[in-house]
């Protein structure tokens, strides 16, 4: 996996985490359930680069 594209998951995991984060300090769920998704978007495009990786051995 290239550094650029380690650096765009790790800034929308970042991201996830602080819409999740302000969305249980304000109450609003819908904040909340968009920062667990953007989480998981993140978490998804790593495991496809690690496959990509993989098959680049």
């Amino acid at each position: 996996m290239g550094f650029t594209e380690k650096a765009k998951n790790a800034a929308e995991d970042l991201a996830g985490k602080a819409k999740e984060a302000a969305g249980k300090v304000t109450g609003n769920e819908e904040l909340e359930a968009e920062g667990k998704t953007d989480q998981a978007k993140s978490s998804l495009k790593d495991g496809v680069e690690d496959v990509k990786d993989a098959f680049k051995k």
